[in-house]
């Protein structure tokens, strides 16, 4: 396993991270501690989760299974780096949501709860709270890590003009402000070149793509036949919209020797500003699978035909639709 440093800071984290987020709804509680085990048999440190993580009723089941997980001892806790995020209501009361002082306070220790630890190594915000004035934000984070219980700040699908703000904000403060920002990214979705990658790399961010196969299209759907998909998922919205690029990815990553879903997450490893990919795998097969991306080589020739199939925006804002 590759380790890098996150952003700016001086913590390393794996190449890849590993996605919890079908714990539970998905992969039951033993499958899951194995797939957890063998990560770290792989070398992969770094795991994300979420408080909303196991839905509907079910909210807070992932990370209370990651905790159990955590509770084995044997150093599980001690060589992962955890990020997990809050921002979605956990219940129907006020302020069960969102990123005020009080949300923030109540929604961190029930995660420490529920992680069985007494520190979260990552706090990241789920979506930005446009309700809320960033000195609050940041005083409430500064309370948190004061008293021990987060150590690194960080943000999940903000836009770029976001993460200036934030970063702004906590430059008066004299406090590090957000160290990763986790975007949706993929060889399919290639929106944040636009000016998140820009303001990410600009303010040391890393970034931190989510659904990096977008949703499976990019896992070589076509040759599957996968039929486990949602009809109204990011997978088959994607291959409505997309089939003739699917069909000529496929083409191509037969022409490489590689499985489709490898080479999607080397492109993304390939991307000097992707500190990360996080892979969510059902399965400790799927798991094993994943981690040969990175020892998936893309010389310049191969990554130019991979933009010719999936077009980004053209560069960066402005240039990429002006001058």
């Amino acid at each position: 396993m590759d380790y890098t440093h996150l952003g700016r800071t001086g913590l390393s984290v794996s190449r890849l991270c590993l996605g919890t987020m079908n714990f539970g709804p998905v992969t039951e509680v033993t499958d899951s501690h194995d797939i957890m085990d063998r990560a770290h048999e792989l070398g992969i440190n770094f795991f994300d989760s979420a408080n909303v993580y196991g839905w509907g009723e079910n909210k807070g089941q992932t990370e209370s299974i990651v905790g159990h997980w955590f509770s084995r001892g044997d150093g599980r806790r001690e060589r992962t780096v955890i990020a997990t995020k809050l921002y979605a209501d956990m219940g129907e009361w006020p302020n069960d949501g969102k990123l005020s002082a009080l949300n923030i306070k109540r929604a961190c220790e029930a995660s420490l709860r529920r992680l069985q630890t007494d520190y979260i190594d990552i706090y990241q915000m789920h979506h930005v709270d446009r309700s809320t004035p960033w000195d609050e934000i940041w005083e409430a984070y500064e309370v948190l890590r004061t008293q021990g219980k987060i150590l690194y700040a960080g943000s999940s699908n903000f836009a770029g003009w976001h993460i200036a703000k934030a970063q702004e904000a906590a430059k008066r403060r004299n406090y590090l402000g957000l160290v990763a920002e986790q975007s949706l990214y993929n060889l399919a979705a290639r929106t944040v070149e636009l000016e998140v990658l820009p303001a990410a790399r600009d303010y040391g961010l890393g970034v931190i793509p989510w659904s990096p196969l977008q949703g499976g299209a990019l896992g070589g759907i076509l040759r599957k036949g996968d039929t486990h998909r949602s009809k109204d998922g990011r997978a088959n919205d994607t291959l409505t919209a997309n089939r003739p690029a699917v069909e000529a990815y496929e083409a191509f990553c037969d022409e490489l020797g590689e499985d489709p879903a490898n080479v999607a997450l080397s492109w993304l490893l390939h991307q000097p500003a992707v500190t990360a990919p996080i892979i969510g795998p059902r399965t400790v097969g799927q798991l094993d699978s994943a981690i040969k991306a990175i020892d998936v080589e893309l010389d310049e020739k191969a990554l130019a035909r991979l933009d010719e199939i999936w077009p980004g925006p053209g560069g960066e804002a402005p240039e990429a639709y002006s001058w």
